[in-house]
């Protein structure tokens, strides 16, 4: 048996005893500059609510940077993200991040075009995480999760993946309270 095995056995014996915790990792997938509803904005609406979640589950987090910028226009933007559906694109990102050490794995991101950007498509394919509990969550104008938790579930057959958390950005971008309830709420009814 390789090493790496017998460790990874080890410590879910260990976090199983209790007496080791368990890890978390946010993952997520946020855009900078004009967004539909909120305007101009520097810090994308997914990056809001992925901060809330890492900072109440005390999670490291990997932002996925795609290796190719979005325009900071939105209708530039959403011509470049309904373009990559059609083609159903895989665009590459930056660094990675090894999920092996993690038992919970948060993956956020925007609706586009009433699905995931692509580039997530990219990170999940790219990473087996059987056996992992996978919590979604999105940022949306009014499409909600758009079924992209059902999606997630057929890409990660061997994860229990629980029910997403959906999030206007408006909310997330201005009216924080609010926001940090509905991730305290969806915390709690996911076991977290």
């Amino acid at each position: 048996m390789k090493l790496k095995t017998v460790l990874a056995m080890l410590f879910a014996a260990l976090v199983t005893a209790g007496s080791v915790s368990a890890k978390s990792l946010v993952v997520y997938f946020s855009h900078t500059g004009e967004n539909y509803a909120v305007g101009n904005i520097t810090e994308g609406n997914t990056a809001i609510v992925a901060k809330m979640i890492a900072a109440k589950t005390g999670s490291d987090t990997f932002e996925i940077i795609p290796e190719k910028d979005y325009p900071a226009s939105y209708k530039a933007c959403t011509d470049v993200a309904k373009a990559e559906q059609k083609q159903n694109a895989r665009p590459a990102y930056k660094g990675d991040a090894d999920t092996s050490g993690y038992d919970t794995i948060y993956i956020g991101y925007p609706i586009w075009w009433g699905d995931m950007p692509m580039v997530v498509y990219t990170f999940l394919e790219k990473h087996d995480l059987g056996g992992k509990t996978i919590l979604p969550f999105c940022t949306h104008e009014g499409s909600g999760v758009s079924g992209t938790d059902g999606k997630i579930k057929r890409l990660c057959k061997n994860a229990s993946v629980k029910s997403a958390l959906a999030v206007r950005g408006g909310t997330a971008q201005n009216e924080r309270t609010k926001a940090e309830k509905a991730v305290d709420d969806w915390l709690k009814k996911s076991g977290k």
